[in-house]
């Protein structure tokens, strides 16, 4: 989802991230076993990058996604994916 949805052209997708993950949860591809995929791939990515989030995020994404320029931390902003993704 970070890649193709939050990424420099997620304007084609909404303005805000509440808006961005909606799209990619009404998109024919993600299907409700995507939706559970990409919950336990957030999951897996805190599990892993334990108390270096931070780092690890921008390891993955670097300037591609920040979610300090959405207003989150990068902890805040998994909550809110996992938040938007189970409503």
């Amino acid at each position: 989802m970070l890649g193709g949805y939050l990424n420099q052209d997620s304007d084609i997708w909404g303005e805000t991230v509440e808006e961005i993950v909606s799209c990619f949860k009404r998109e024919r591809d993600s299907s409700p076993e995507e939706i559970r995929d990409t919950l336990a791939e957030i999951e897996k990515f805190r599990r892993e990058a334990g108390e270096k989030l931070d780092e690890k995020i921008y390891d993955a994404y670097g300037f591609d996604f920040n979610p300090v320029l959405w207003g989150y931390t990068t902890s805040s902003f998994l909550d809110e994916l996992a938040k938007i993704l189970t409503t």
